[in-house]
This record gives structure tokens, sequence and C-alpha cells, in this order.
């Protein structure tokens, strides 16, 4: 099965151009090799509230995608807004994934435990947030990926058994 997926990372040098990002595209290739994702749109804005908010509206309306994953603005700095912009856009949330991505990447790096990345449902899109770091990106989402088909599946009723 082919899932839909959108990358969007919050980042103040990353939208100025003054970094690469290098989190999109480890999501990128773990979307791709480990879920069959499509990457079917990919976008970089500051850490602003309102613009997280209003990116993640308009990919949700727009591309409809299955699985909007944030990178960037879950920390504990003054900029770090993603959850919070993320609460405003979603409507049920999912609260055990961001649950199994901090306690999975806990084991790899005791800092884990500083993200606030949340989950949740938009209409028919789950909504991930993840850190800004390649590694984090990588420890959170190696410690959900096993689960995303089958979430996907049930959210977008491709799949209405329980396993």
């Amino acid at each position: 099965m082919r899932w839909k997926v959108a990358i969007l990372t919050a980042s103040d040098k990353g939208a100025a151009g003054e970094r690469e990002d290098t989190s999109a595209q480890v999501i990128r290739e773990l979307m791709e090799e480990e879920i069959g994702g499509e990457i079917v749109e990919y976008r970089v804005v500051p850490d602003d509230q309102d613009e997280i908010t209003a990116a993640l509206i308009e990919i949700t309306e727009y591309y409809r995608p299955d699985l909007i994953v944030t990178t960037g603005g879950t920390g504990l700095g003054p900029r770090d807004v993603t959850p919070e912009a993320t609460e405003r856009v979603i409507e049920r949330k999912v609260p055990g994934l961001a649950e199994a991505m901090r306690i999975g990447a806990m084991h790899k790096t005791r800092a884990a435990m500083l993200s606030r990345g949340i989950a949740g449902i938009r209409g028919r899109t789950l909504i991930i947030n993840l850190p800004g770091s390649p590694k984090g990106v990588q420890e959170s989402l190696m410690a959900i990926i096993d689960q995303l088909p089958h979430a996907l599946a049930i959210l977008t009723g491709r799949e209405t058994e329980h396993v």
C-alpha cells in the first residue's frame, strides 16, 4: 500500500536558507523505505506558531496526505512552538505515539525526555511531531514505524479490523 506523506520542517535558519535540512532527508528515506511512503509535499517554515498552523491546514486540505511528519520546534526553547501549532489543528490526540517515541528514543538518548512533540488527527490525516535533529528523527521514528501502516490503514478506512 502506498501512503501519501508530507514533511514540514519548522526552522528559522532552514526557512532563511542558512541551514541544510538533513532531518527531512532522514524522514524522506524512512518513509519511502520502511512504509512505502510517497512524499507529496515538503515545506520549510520559520519557528512561528501561526506559520506552522497555516502550513498544517493548507497541506492537510490541499494535498490530503495520510501522514504529515513535522521536524523541529519540539524542544524547550522560546521559539519551539510546533506542538502548540499542531494542537490548534488536530481534532483528536494520539498520545501513545508520542509516548512511544519518547520512551524508544530515551533508550538511546536520555535527552529525548525533553521533546514535547505530540501526535494527532486532522480529518483523515495523522500528524506527528519529531525533534529537529537527524538523530532524534531516526530514534523517534524507529520507535513507532512498525505501527504506522496499521494506524494509517485504520485512519483512512483501508482496514477496519484491528490486529
